[in-house]
């Protein structure tokens, strides 16, 4: 995405009242990338989180016992993000594929998620960390939804980090999904198709305002993208650790960031 806003591309900003859920201002200022050796802290990091359930089976313990210990790496992963100066971190919490899993698992999966907000989002605000959620909340009941919004309107001016989780999200619905928000932008006649960029497609996706990933990790030894963040990882520098997720801590953030500093990002450019 760029910072730059052409006039052909200034009316996707009005869009119909009802194409998208209302959601904090943490817009973000959107930089150009710069070609060349990557800056040794990435802006923007996105996670996947992988391997609560095979931690569990292989200590013989129940896959909620995994969760709950992959909530303890989360409060890890913040923190080193945090002490990194890392400014967006982007988790991978919920697919919108995790709804196939067994009803029970759904049921903790979702039982611990609600505990995680009531219960962590203090210290979340003391951090200075202002949440956001993205992915299909409808999906979720109207109680949830309303821990998502108190979670955002609690946290919307916090600045030390912006923490962006991701919750029923699958990458190929948010570019669906922009899709059809733009049809009727462009039904509307608020958008001129002809004058269309990627910038412009970008600002209907659900991370709107929000820098591109320069780094994105997945744990477990698993080497796939899991339908996340399908658009916007385009270019980013992709690191896969060998380390199931609630054993994740701060030296593996630290080994991620290590291997990101010794890339060369080009993005399609030759070497200088």
């Amino acid at each position: 995405m760029h910072d730059s806003d052409p006039a052909g591309v200034r009316r996707l900003r009005a869009l119909p009242a009802d194409a998208a859920p209302p959601r904090p201002d943490v817009r973000a200022d959107v930089r150009l990338p710069i070609v060349g050796v990557a800056p040794a802290v990435p802006r923007h990091v996105a996670v996947i989180m992988d391997g609560n359930g095979r931690w569990a089976v292989a200590r013989r313990l129940p896959r909620l016992a995994g969760h709950r210990a992959g909530a303890q790496a989360v409060r890890r992963c913040i923190q080193a993000a945090i002490q990194s100066g890392v400014e967006w971190l982007t988790l991978y919490a919920f697919s919108s594929e995790n709804w196939r899993r067994p009803a029970e698992e759904v049921t903790d999966l979702t039982g611990l998620l609600r505990h995680y907000l009531r219960h962590e989002l203090a210290e979340l605000h003391r951090e200075g960390v202002c949440l956001r959620v993205i992915g299909e909340r409808e999906r979720f009941d109207a109680d949830m939804r309303a821990e998502f919004e108190r979670a955002e309107r609690l946290t919307v001016g916090n600045t030390r980090l912006k923490l962006m989780v991701a919750l029923s999200y699958g990458g190929r619905s948010d570019i669906l999904r922009a899709s059809l928000r733009l049809a009727q932008a462009v039904q509307a006649g608020t958008v001129d198709p002809q004058l269309l960029d990627e910038a412009g497609f970008a600002r209907f996706l659900s991370t709107d305002g929000i820098p591109d990933p320069d780094l994105l990790v997945r744990t477990s030894g698993e080497f796939r993208l899991s339908n996340f963040l399908l658009w916007q990882a385009a270019y980013a520098e992709l690191v896969f650790l060998d380390v199931l997720w609630p054993d994740f801590g701060a030296a593996h953030f630290a080994d991620a960031l290590d291997r990101y500093a010794r890339r060369d990002r080009r993005f399609g450019a030759r070497p200088g």
